[in-house]
């Protein structure tokens, strides 16, 4: 009997420590950095999702993506909130062979500024084995600016692009 008490309480301590990520670094910039491609550093799967209240969404009989359109909206209590919601999200699952202190890039483009590229970054220092980092380009950069028209993601370690993924329509 002493066993259970005690297993719940180290199951709520690791749990405790899963926290959610904070909200990614918009760069005012995306600077332009040497491409040294490196087999250590690797993405292995990509999650797009859209969300977009505002326009009639056809229906789906796929669970996964009507999961997905509920997630995003969940909590939300007026249209507003509802609103502030819509955009683009992506998961991007990655690995890293040896450790080593990895920033993730996501540059895009959205339909309201051309050619114009947008970036958000976030650190993973000591990284090593599978990730994953989520970016959402949602609230006011996508009501002002549209929805994202093409993406590439990035993994920088030392000021270089050891690995590289981007969406057919990147130029």
């Amino acid at each position: 009997m002493i066993r259970i008490p005690v297993l719940l309480c180290v199951a709520l301590a690791i749990g405790g420590c899963a926290a959610p990520e904070g909200p990614a670094n918009k760069l005012e910039k995306a600077n332009v950095l040497p491409l040294a491609l490196d087999d250590s550093f690797q993405f292995r799967k990509i999650q797009q999702a859209t969300v977009d209240n505002t326009r009639v969404q056809p229906p789906t009989t796929s669970e996964a993506a009507d999961f997905e359109r509920r997630r995003a909206t969940w909590g939300a209590i007026d249209w507003m909130e509802i609103t502030a919601r819509n955009g683009n999200y992506y998961n991007f699952f990655w690995c890293s062979k040896n450790p080593a202190d990895v920033t993730v890039r996501l540059e895009y483009r959205q339909v309201g500024l051309a050619n114009h590229v947008m970036a958000q970054e976030r650190y993973c220092p000591g990284a090593r084995g599978s990730r994953k980092t989520s970016f959402a380009v949602s609230g006011d950069d996508y009501l002002e600016n549209g929805r994202v028209t093409a993406w590439r993601a990035l993994l920088i370690v030392d000021g270089r692009i050891v690995g590289l993924r981007q969406s057919y329509l990147w130029k």
